[in-house]
């Protein structure tokens, strides 16, 4: 498998999990294992970094196995994005953010303008950001003017385990995307991975669709395989869609022809 490539570091997986609504540690830290993921999120709103001595989330996260995305969940201003950010870099979590900007409480959907603002000061910053927004393509384009390192738009809302609910929009933004494109929130299963892949997203980040399902551990390795398949079957090239039969062995040589 070809490695992906985010602001200069290499990843052999393209799967990036999460490690909220899991129904204990222990679960978690299978489930990641079960993955091969190498990047994982952390929103710094659930990590005592104020005592380090205390329980916090870090104390299961293997961070020589693992490379820590902290992210800006929860935040419904770019102010506020932004300080979050900042908390997390000066925590010594790490330059990168996932940045969440929310616009909506009840579908979570981004707020794009809030989300450009922030992404502009933080790349000033010197941060390594990489958006959650909408799956439209003219803000993805934005993103990347304002500088940043991936565009992850939205499959169907968080948490909801809709997949892919606009195909087309995925692929134009694949079309025109100059950084790597992930595919971020939505996906419910299996094959809304697979469908992620193949449509040309570089990766697929999660966490609902691992960490809710009956079988954490089991849905993770379900997981790491069709990402991996998806973009074996992208990189492949599939057959053209037909609207009549194709036979799969010749005709030449069949007695009576």
């Amino acid at each position: 498998m070809d490695n992906l490539t985010i602001a200069g570091k290499t990843f052999e997986s393209r799967l990036i999990v999460g490690t909220g609504k899991y129904s204990s540690a222990a679960i978690m830290v299978r489930a990641h294992e079960a993955s091969g993921a190498e990047m994982v999120t952390v929103a710094v709103r659930r990590v005592n970094i104020s005592d380090r001595t205390k329980e916090s989330l870090l104390d299961y996260l293997d961070t020589s196995k693992y490379f820590l995305l902290p992210n800006t969940a929860g935040c419904y201003s770019a102010a506020d994005a932004i300080r979050t950010a900042r908390l997390g870099r000066e925590a010594g979590l790490s330059n990168w953010v996932k940045l969440e900007v929310i616009g909506d409480e009840r579908t979570l959907f981004p707020d794009n303008e809030g989300l450009l603002i922030a992404t502009r000061a933080l790349v000033k910053e010197g941060f390594v950001v990489l958006p959650y927004t909408n799956d439209d393509p003219v803000v993805c384009r934005k993103l990347e003017d304002a500088g940043a390192a991936a565009v992850m738009p939205l499959g169907a809302p968080i948490g909801s385990g809709l997949g892919i609910q606009n195909v087309n929009n995925i692929r134009i933004i694949r079309e025109f995307a100059r950084v790597p494109l992930i595919v971020d929130a939505g996906v419910g299963t299996a094959s809304d991975a697979a469908l992620a892949m193949e449509l040309g997203a570089d990766g697929v980040l999660m966490n609902t669709a691992i960490a809710g399902a009956h079988d954490a551990v089991a849905m993770a390795e379900a997981m790491k395989l069709a990402v991996r398949a998806g973009r074996l079957a992208y990189l492949a090239g599939r057959i053209p869609r037909k609207a009549y039969a194709s036979a799969s062995s010749p005709i030449e040589g069949l007695v009576g022809r």
